[in-house]
């Protein structure tokens, strides 16, 4: 059972795994298949949900906001998490040329205002900085924040992929705490491990989100490294999905890994990391056998 646990001090509480909307806009995810997944993790406690205004080309959120729709007293089971500041280049909006950030007071608030209608609630659990942004004024954030606080619409707010320096900025400007980071991590992709991002987050007690908890899939496709892995698979009796999670889940950084699957079977194996214990010894033999070298 998937526990919540506060993702800062004071912050919110929210489910250890938390479950992305990226790719609700798939054809082959109809509303049926929605409920099938929202249901498997709701049993299991997976309670916090993942999106951004620009998922699916805008559209993932609408789906998102059918389904709580059609699910009476959903919503008051649930957190829901959103994000904004990239404006990709899209059919929606022709003006635009090239792909940029946009953390201005006025498109945070829209964008929000925009996502309350899409996911048809009334507020958001937490809202994220999508991307860091070299234009980012952080008085003009910290203006919006606390209008979109004060009016009830968002209730904590975050960054995603920012720097230590990016976060202390922002944060310096807030009388609001920043309650998370969302950062790519994963066994693959473990530099927040040793380059002082979990370090500087772990001093402040603001626990990380991890994005592409399972490097985007690579270590699936790579048989060799399957086969090193698939060892402590077998010892401890558990798949590879469950050992992708359990990893990162021992670290002292308190991770909240966000997962992208569509397959409700697939939560179960997700939700078994957070059971599994590691002897120390095999922790670093598994990051040993994807970085091809031992510690100093």
């Amino acid at each position: 059972m998937v526990i919540k646990s506060e993702i800062c001090e004071g912050g919110p509480e929210l489910s250890r795994i938390i479950l992305g909307g990226w790719r609700w806009n798939d054809r082959s995810f109809p509303l049926s298949a929605q409920h099938e997944l929202v249901n498997k993790a709701l049993e299991l406690g997976i309670t916090t949900f993942d999106h951004a205004d620009i998922y699916g080309n805008y559209h993932c959120q609408f789906k998102f906001g059918e389904l709580l729709k059609t699910e009476s007293g959903l919503r008051e089971k649930i957190q829901i998490i959103t994000k904004c500041g990239i404006k990709p280049v899209s059919g929606k909006f022709p003006e635009r040329k090239i792909p940029f950030y946009d953390t201005s007071s006025a498109h945070i608030i829209k964008s929000v205002e925009d996502s309350l209608v899409a996911l048809k609630t009334d507020y958001v659990d937490v809202l994220l900085i999508h991307r860091p942004d070299p234009l980012l004024n952080p008085d003009e954030v910290a203006e919006a924040f606390t209008q979109l606080k004060a009016q009830g619409k968002v209730n904590y707010f975050g960054v995603s992929n920012f720097t230590n320096e990016q976060f202390s900025l922002l944060q310096s400007r807030l009388e609001l705490p920043l309650v998370t980071n969302q950062i790519e991590l994963s066994l693959s992709h473990n530099s927040p491990l040793f380059d002082g991002t979990l370090d500087y987050l772990l001093e402040h007690k603001v626990y990380p989100m991890a994005w592409s908890p399972f490097g985007g899939g690579k270590i699936f496709k790579n048989k060799e490294l399957m086969d090193r892995l698939n060892v402590f698979c077998k010892k401890y009796n558990i798949s590879i999905a469950t050992l992708l999670i359990a990893w990162l889940i021992h670290l002292p950084s308190r991770v909240f890994p966000v997962v992208g699957t569509l397959r409700p079977e697939r939560l179960g194996h997700i939700a078994a990391g957070l059971e599994v214990e590691f002897e120390r010894q095999d922790w670093y033999h598994i990051l040993k056998d994807v970085r091809g070298y031992n510690v100093p």
